[in-house]
C-alpha cells in the first residue's frame, strides 16, 4: 500500500514561501534543508508533508493540480489567509452556492478553502 507523502510546490522565492505555508498550515519546517528544498511537516499529527522546490516554472491557469483545505470556520480561514499573503481568485464558473473559495498563494498558486463545517 502507498500514501501520498509530500505534494511539492514549484516557487521562486523559497523564503517567503516558506513562511506563507508554514503559517497558513501550520506546518514546521525539517531541519537541514537548503536554499533550493524545503520541507514541511504538519506540527501535530499525521498528514501530507508540503514540499517547495526552488525551481522557476511556468504557472498555468487554470492549475493541472490544487489543494482543497478543509476548514470549519472558512470566512474566518479565508480572511486570515488573505492576512499571510493570500489573494482570492474570482472564477466566472464558480457556483453562486459553491462551498469553496478560491485564494492563490503570494506566488500564485492556487488552493481551495473547503467548507468543513458540516462534515
Amino acid at each position: 500500500m502507498i500514501c501520498i507523502g509530500s505534494i511539492v510546490l514549484r516557487v521562486d522565492d523559497l523564503p517567503r514561501q516558506r513562511a506563507f505555508w508554514e503559517a497558513a498550515l501550520d506546518y514546521v519546517p525539517r531541519d537541514g534543508d537548503g536554499d533550493d528544498f524545503a520541507l514541511l511537516r504538519p506540527r501535530n499529527g499525521p498528514g501530507p508533508n508540503i514540499s517547495l522546490d526552488r525551481v522557476h516554472s511556468t504557472l498555468q491557469i487554470p492549475p493541472r493540480i490544487h489543494l482543497d483545505l478543509y476548514a470549519k470556520d472558512p470566512e474566518r480561514e479565508v480572511e486570515r489567509l488573505k492576512g499571510l499573503g493570500a489573494s482570492e481568485v474570482h472564477w466566472s464558473k464558480r457556483p453562486p452556492d459553491a462551498d469553496y473559495v478560491i485564494l492563490a498563494d503570494p506566488e500564485g498558486n492556487r488552493f481551495c478553502v473547503v467548507d468543513a463545517s458540516g462534515s
